[in-house]
């Protein structure tokens, strides 16, 4: 086999990609803290989520009449929250019996902002605005912390970067696929892991050390180059290598959840993490961000139905994989110690596309669930569900909602639990500063 061929096999095969990683070794420490963003990929319609079921319920039916859900189909939530009562869609009934457990939360109508806004001021143009709103591509950059410059980090790789010293520990930063922005630092990469493993790289097997394959694989790994581009391959290439054989380790020791996860790709890849973890903390680990994206929610047309494209069957997914991985945590003994966020590109105009679906629009309703949730409760305010309403800054009368929670108020509630110092939030979250609370509570403690 030709040097390139087997380059190109290792890289293709191998599973770890050219990412960059954090190299071996080990970290003392008793304590682990994991956050899991499950980033739903094409923007959910949070309005078709997350309902209200008091007199608000009338707002929505009536502003999107061929997208409603039936008021007594809707997975009832006990209580109430941010001053009404709500369901779920009935595809996440799973995720209702964790609210009602006091498992998870909901965040009302967050979404990028770089200062407070209401609608009627930004249909003034009173207020600076994020930059690329309703770009798909741009959005999700952005509520993964990418602030529109040549700095292409996101908020967890920032985060991880500048916590103490004592809780860095290797992998700590890492993707199921090719996404990385949010997990990715300033100064450091991203390490990837696939739920089918990253042990075989051509025919070399990372579970056989002593191999020739894999004793070749190692030694291209540590190659040394004169010119600065074969450097930095060779030292990313090497970063993946080590990456990987950490991962057929850990995955060696791994155990099958004590869950009933599905056969789809969600469900694959939340179920090699819940077999992970338990062994990432016995081996002294402290913190990891994981970064896991799914699906297509970019629902312009046939929004509902049965098709395994529409927002109904995506959401059945969602919710039985997220339930699947909330019992596997707890059944392991880390469910305080794993806290799951689900974000999305933006939310969907309140109004009904032509073909029965959304538009782009802007705020959205996101989940946190995990032990360490103060769960059963909607954080926030909740949007006035009426076209050209107060909370409406489309000057069409769209709905699109304008956020009054920031993404960077989330995601530093997070990092902070993750144990972010207060020194670092300016850097960590350059906005942040322009909001009152720097803390919601969503969290335990």
């Amino acid at each position: 086999m030709k040097r390139r061929d087997f380059l190109r096999a290792g890289t293709l095969l191998g599973g770890a990609g050219m990412l960059g990683g954090l190299g071996l070794g080990h970290a003392a420490g008793s304590d682990y803290k994991a956050l899991v963003c499950l980033y739903l990929n094409g923007g959910n319609d949070g309005n078709n989520t997350l309902i209200p079921t008091d007199g608000a319920y009338s707002d929505y039916a009536a502003a999107r009449p061929v997208l409603a859900l039936p008021k007594d189909s809707l997975a009832a939530l006990s209580g109430s929250s941010a001053g009404h009562t709500f369901a779920l869609h009935p595809a996440l009934a799973p995720l209702a019996r964790l609210y009602n457990q006091q498992r998870l939360a909901w965040i009302a109508n967050a979404g990028p902002l770089i200062v407070p806004s209401t609608a009627e001021q930004v249909i003034n143009n009173a207020v600076p605005l994020p930059p690329f709103l309703m770009s798909h591509s741009d959005q999700t950059a952005i509520q993964q912390g990418w602030g529109g410059d040549a700095d292409a980090s996101g908020w967890g790789g920032r985060g991880l970067e500048l916590l103490p010293a004592t809780l860095f520990n290797p992998l700590r930063a890492m993707t199921m696929n090719q996404d990385r922005t949010l997990v990715l630092g300033r100064n450091s990469g991203v390490s990837l892991m696939t739920s089918g493993g990253t042990q075989y790289w051509g025919r070399a097997d990372l579970a056989q050390p002593q191999s020739a394959w894999t004793q070749t694989l190692n030694t291209m790994a540590r190659w040394q180059f004169g010119n600065d581009y074969e450097t930095g391959f060779a030292r990313n290439f090497g970063a993946s290598v080590d990456d990987a054989t950490l991962l057929v380790k850990v995955l060696a020791q791994a155990k099958a959840p004590a869950a009933s996860f599905g056969s789809d790709d969600l469900a694959s890849n939340l179920r090699a993490l819940a077999s992970a973890m338990p062994v990432f903390k016995s081996m002294g680990y402290r913190r990891q961000v994981f970064l896991v994206s799914w699906g297509g929610f970019d629902t312009h047309f046939d929004q509902r139905g049965t098709a395994p494209r529409t927002q109904d069957a995506q959401l059945a997914v969602v919710a039985k994989a997220v339930e699947a991985f909330d019992q596997a945590n707890r059944a392991a003994g880390i469910d305080l110690d794993v806290t799951t966020l689900m974000m999305t590109d933006f939310g969907r105009t309140l109004r009904p596309a032509s073909g029965a679906g959304s538009d782009h629009a802007w705020g959205n309703h996101w989940f946190v669930a995990g032990g360490a949730v103060a769960g059963g409760q909607v954080i926030g305010q909740f949007p006035t569900l009426k076209l050209g309403g107060p909370d409406d800054g489309d000057p069409g009368g769209g709905g699109r909602m304008v956020p009054t929670t920031s993404t960077e108020q989330v995601a530093a509630t997070l990092m902070q639990w993750m144990g972010l110092p207060d020194a670092a939030l300016s850097s960590v979250f350059p906005t942040l500063a322009n909001f009152s609370t720097h803390k919601l509570a969503f969290l335990r403690g």
